[in-house]
This record gives C-alpha cells, structure tokens and sequence, in this order.
C-alpha cells in the first residue's frame, strides 16, 4: 500500500510503497476514500521539519532539554542514537478520515467487514490507503454518507468539544476567534444549536466565508470599532463565551478575549495561543473563566478508552470523544449542518505534495483540503517490500519482530557486519516504521506479514522487541519454528505464559532475554574484583515517575514496572554473586495509584548471599539512575550509574568511562557469536527461568506480605 510521509530532519515529503499495518486487538483495519489535510496542524509540522536543526531547536525547547538530560545521564553515543532515530524516521501526516473496513480486530463487536466508518487519531487515522485504528476512534456511517465530508471527523469533534467546554445555553451570545478550518466548524454547530455567533479573523478571505455560511456577525479583527460592534450586537452585554480558534504566538487572541466577553463569562482556549493574559483590567475585574478543551473529548489520551477500548459508562461520561464524533456525523446525516462549502480543494492521493506546497506557498485561500484515494484499486494486506540488495544466506541469518526507539538506539546498531551475519526482514506495527527501519539498517526487506518472518527457513534467529504483552506470544512461535530467540525483557507476563515456554524450548536453540546491564564493561571488573561466595548487595535505581495512565503501568500490557523493569535488577544481583534467587520478600510505599513502584526488595540466593533491590519512583531527576554496592570477604564495590567503579579492600581500584555503558553492545554481539560459534547462550535458561519467577514472587509477596520461596 501507499502512505504519505515525511523525514523530519529535512523536511522530503514522499508517497511510498510500505506494508501495510498490523491489526491489533481492539482495532479495525480501514482502506481509506479519502482523508483530511488539517492545515493549521499539519502545515506546522511540515514547516517545521524544513527548518535547520536550531530552527527545530528553537521551535521545540521541551524536547532540546531531553535531549540534554540524555546527553548527561547516558552520555553522546546513546544521545546521537536517539536523536537521529527521531530525525530519519518516516513521519505520518494526518489525523481524520473516512473509508471501509478491511478486517476487523480481536475484542471488535461493532463493526464488520464492508462497513463505511469515520476515522480519528494522530498515528492512526494517516493519510494512506490503508490504516489500522482503534475501535474507539471509528464511528460507523449509513451507505448513504457522503466519505467525502465524514472525513472531517476529528476536526468536527474537537470543535464539538470545545462548544460542551462553553456549556452556551439556547439564545446566547459567542464569539469565536479564528475563522480557519476548525472556527468555521465551531461556528456551524454553535449556529445550528441556536446560538448567536460572532466570528472574529485576520483574514478577510475567512470572514467573507463565515458571513456566508456560519456567523451572524463576522469581523475583521484590526477593523476600527471591532469591541464597539460587538458592545452593540450584543445590547451592551458581552458575549457569554469566547472560543479560540486560532494558533499564533501572540498574545492577542487571548487578551481581546477578555475583553469582549461579559463579566463572569467563559474563555475557552481550543487553538494553540498562549494563555498568559493581562490581569487587569478585563480579566480580574470581570471575573472571567479561562477553560481548556481537550482535544476531541472525554477518552483523548487515556490509554485504557482508546487503545484497550474500555468505554466510560454513559450515565457517568455522557459525551466522550466517540460520542462527539458521531454526533457530528449525525448533524451531517440530518442536514443540520452543511459543510459542502469547507471543501475548498480536492487532491489525488498521489499528488498530495501539491496539496501542502500550496498551503505552505500561500498560493491561493483554502479551507478544507481532501486527499482523495484510489477506491478501484486492489489492496494488499500482507506484503513483503525489499529495501536493499538479498543479502546471501549466513551462519546467523536475523529478522526483527518490532522495532521502535530501544531497538534502534541499542540493539540494531550493534549487530555485528561480516559475511557471518544476515540481515533478513524487519516487522513493526507500522509499515513506515518497518521500512525505514530496514533501509536503514540494511535488512532484505520489511513485511507486515509474520509468516514471511517466522515460518521461513533462511531465517534462523529472531529479535523481538514490541510491546510487552506480546513476548511470550512470538517467543513461543518463534521457538516451534526451530528460531533462535533474542526477546527484549520481560519474556512474559504471567506463569502460565513462562510454563508454555519452558514446555516449549528444547534446549538446542539459543535463548536470550535482553537482561543487558551484566555485560556492562563495569559489571564484568566488579564481578571479577569481588570474587566468589556469599556477598551482601545493594541495588538503588532512581526510577523516576512514570504517569499511572502509561501502558507501562497496565498489567495486562506492560506488566507494571516491577515485572517489566525490575526483573534487570534481580538479574543483575544474580549475575554477581553467581547463584539462583531462592527467596523473596517485598515492601512498597503506600500508594493511592497502587502502581507499587516505590518499594523495597529483599532476595536470598541458593549460595547464602543477600541482595537488596531498592526501586524508587518518588526521587529527584537531578540524581543519577543506579547505584550499585557490594560486600565480600573484607572488599567492597560501588559501581555508579555505569560510568565510575571503585573497589575497596586490599587492592583498590578506580576508573571512570567517558560514556555510559550498560552492556547492550556486548550483549548483542555475545548472544550472535554463541551462536556463530556454537556455544551455550550468555545467559543459561535456568538463570531466565529463576529470574522471572522471583519477579512474579515480588507481586505475591506484596500482595500477602509473606516471605515468598521460589
């Protein structure tokens, strides 16, 4: 299939041929009729990325001091790795549009094959031929819909949203600011719900527009008088609420705002404007009500609504951002609303580019621009797209299943390059994400088919880095498909999934979870310098808070941080004193959220030895990560952060890497090599096992508040 996509470090623009994407649970596979360009957002984006580096820099000040904080804690390598990731990464365009379900997802009751749906969603609802989306931001249509204006979908709930924001009762008075794609929107429902409404733009191409088809009073924002006629259209009143529309830098919008609304009236901000206004003499003296609108409603940004597709009971959440967009799409069906006149420019599908250098260029004034798609037009689900030259079949022959931000900084660039090694095929949810990922890595190709990955026999060795909940999933098929397996930590989720997997592996092929930090430079010293016996360990990790609605924090997604993360730390304790955790007990510090990420873990070990793994999300950013203490037979270790190591005792020893090293590189190149070489896997499965049973035993233990056997 075909997507529109843009470099973000040069700002190419291109409509190219990438697999199509995976369907996920909860998710409907779409081929899009057409799609909205939203051109206040999206022309941001594109003007941004044509910018130079401090252009981008300046424009995104946020991201520059992460990109800071990742210089210092991990040091330049780390930083270039994720920065150019960002950068070289095809970017989607697009967030509304309509079209046919392909496939329906597992969990999807709603919808069926050859439905006529309206689609939302920043990185779903894209301008491709062929999206994959969530069943809570897709509204089914009649077969008497015109796709054409369903498409406005996302722009017409987020205008919705901010009219429930104004809560304007039948006969009152609003203004709106900014007469662009989603003002005209705003002032079409606000008209239609007998509301009296005065538009309000710089622009006279917009206004002329709005005096047509949605206001009852449009002006010209620097027009003489603009507060005079609006004291008169409204009796002397004001007007009740004040929507802004627009996205500038200024603080105008805002500021004229609370002046023309009336005392005790409501400002809503549903545009990107600044919000810093002048006090006095409008605002505190009026006593005004500044409200945020979030996006397309109730659900935006909550991982359990829309990626699990747990709804908010209607009693309780009466419009949430599915409801706003269907019913837009009911003022639409009923004629209510006439958005005909918005659609000022209609492109096909592969003459997208035209459409955003007339935008950018300012050729011409335009409101709603539509990408129009090629219906007639057979669509592969499952395609297998080369991207470089077949590389000849190898000892190690790799495939990747899942490729984000971890696997490209950490794992993809340390593979090893000799005529040993091959690089097969790369699978991610996203096809744009697969083939940039293999042109620029040098895999054969990318597919959005599993099988061309796991059931081929010239691949032999599988790296899966997704999403946590499916580890265990492609573990266990890449495994009945005789594949040596590398998979990112955690290899699974629950026991029922580690006893199929012990079922399962047969010993013969490699098995390697990505338990890197004990092939750290540093590791390897301090563990030789301690030597061997019972020792005392202490592990510090300054977490750091990872918000309660991440998917991080979802059991059945993420595993929670202690079975997603804190499994590294109990490997890396039994990693140094070279014995099977035997026993566990746990404490976490209360907490209302019950995410038990600030807590305290104490292990034994089968050779006597102790550890303490001390994981706290409740510390301050300005402290390093991990910190590392160990005792032994009149010596003791302190390794920081994986930069400095100091050993106590009869020989003391020092040293201080200029980079942070937490064993990524090594990892990879011991877990190919061993399989080059036939030796055993770095890590024995009996250490993979253990390890994934004592971080089970971390929850029971905190659940009963018992000592835990393992």
């Amino acid at each position: 299939m075909q997507q529109l996509t843009q470099k973000l470090n040069n700002g190419e623009m291109l409509v190219q041929e990438v697999p199509a994407p995976q369907l996920g649970k909860s998710m409907v596979l779409v081929k899009n009729h057409y799609s909205l360009i939203s051109a206040g957002t999206e022309s941001s984006t594109v003007q941004a990325a044509r910018k130079s580096l401090i252009g981008k820099a300046k424009e995104r000040p946020q991201q520059v001091k992460q990109v800071i904080d990742t210089l210092i804690q991990q040091g330049p390598i780390q930083t270039y790795r994720a920065v150019s990731k960002k950068l070289e990464a095809y970017s989607p365009l697009g967030y509304s549009s309509a079209g046919e379900i392909l496939e329906v997802g597992e969990g999807i009751t709603e919808f069926s094959k050859g439905d006529w749906v309206a689609c939302a969603g920043v990185g779903y609802a894209v301008h491709a031929e062929i999206i994959s989306v969530p069943g809570n931001l897709v509204v089914k249509l009649n077969k008497k819909a015109d796709l054409k204006n369903a498409a406005y979908n996302t722009l017409g709930a987020i205008a919705m949203q901010g009219i429930r924001q104004a809560d304007l009762r039948l006969g009152e008075t609003c203004a709106v600011i900014g007469l662009g794609l989603l003002g005209q929107l705003t002032c079409l429902m606000l008209k239609a719900s007998g509301v009296r409404v005065i538009g309000i733009d710089v622009n006279r191409s917009a206004i002329e527009s709005a005096k047509l088809h949605c206001t009852d009073l449009a002006l010209e924002r620097n027009s003489a008088g603009i507060e005079d006629q609006i004291h008169q259209f409204t009796n002397g009143i004001g007007v009740d609420a004040v929507i802004i529309a627009a996205a500038t830098d200024s603080l105008d919008p805002v500021n004229f705002a609370g002046a023309i609304a009336r005392k005790k009236g409501k400002v809503i901000i549903l545009g990107a404007v600044p919000t810093g206004f002048e006090r006095d003499p409008f605002w505190y003296r009026k006593e005004l009500e500044l409200k945020m609108s979030c996006s397309y409603g109730p659900g935006r940004y909550d991982f359990n609504y829309e990626e699990k597709g747990i709804d908010y009971p209607v009693a309780y959440v009466r419009w949430t951002e599915k409801r706003n967009m269907e019913a837009f799409q009911q003022l639409i069906s009923d004629g209510i609303i006439n958005i005909d006149y918005l659609t000022t420019h209609t492109f096909d599908f592969d003459k997208s580019h035209e459409a955003y250098d007339m935008i950018l260029n300012k050729a011409e004034p335009y409101l709603g621009i539509i990408l129009k798609y090629n219906i007639e037009k057979e669509q592969i689900l499952h395609q297998k797209i080369y991207t470089n030259k077949t590389s000849p079949i190898a000892k190690v022959n790799i495939a990747f299943v899942g490729a984000g931000s971890y696997a490209q900084g950490n794992l993809l660039p340390n593979i090893p390059k000799n005529n040993q090694v091959s690089r097969k095929g790369i699978l991610t949810n996203t096809g744009a994400t697969s083939k940039r990922v293999a042109e620029r890595f040098g895999f054969d190709y990318c597919t959005s088919d599993e099988k061309t990955i796991l059931q081929v026999d010239e691949i032999n060795t599988i790296f899966i880095a997704t999403r946590h909940d499916s580890h265990a999933e492609y573990v266990l098929k890449a495994l009945k498909n005789g594949k040596n397996v590398f998979v990112e930590k955690p290899i699974c989720l629950t026991y029922d999934e580690l006893s199929q997997i012990t079922i399962e592996y047969n010993g013969e092929q490699h098995l390697l979870v990505g338990f890197n930090r004990r092939f750290s430079k540093l590791s390897i010293q301090l563990k030789e310098r301690m030597g061997k016996g019972a020792m005392s360990m202490n592990y510090r990790i300054n977490a750091g808070k990872i918000p309660n609605d991440s998917w991080i924090q979802d059991l059945e997604v993420g595993g929670g941080r202690i079975i997603g993360e804190v499994c590294h730390f109990i490997d890396y304790l039994t990693y140094l004193n070279g014995s099977l955790p035997i026993g566990v007990f746990a404490k976490a510090l209360p907490d209302p959220e019950d995410n038990n990420d600030t807590l305290s873990i104490q292990l034994t070990f089968a050779n006597g030895s102790i550890g303490v793994v001390s994981y706290y999300a409740n510390g301050p950013k300005s402290l390093p990560k991990e910190y590392i203490e160990v005792f032994n037979a009149g010596s003791a270790g302190i390794l920081n952060n994986f930069k400095e190591l100091q050993v106590f005792g009869k020989k003391k020893f020092k040293t201080k890497l200029f980079n942070q090293d937490k064993g990524q590189a090594k990892m990879v190149n011991d877990f190919i090599y061993s399989i080059i070489n036939g030796d055993p896997s770095p890590i024995s499965f009996e250490e993979i096992i253990a390890v994934t049973k004592a971080s089970f035993a971390v929850l029971e233990s905190l659940k009963n508040g018992l000592f835990v056997k393992i």
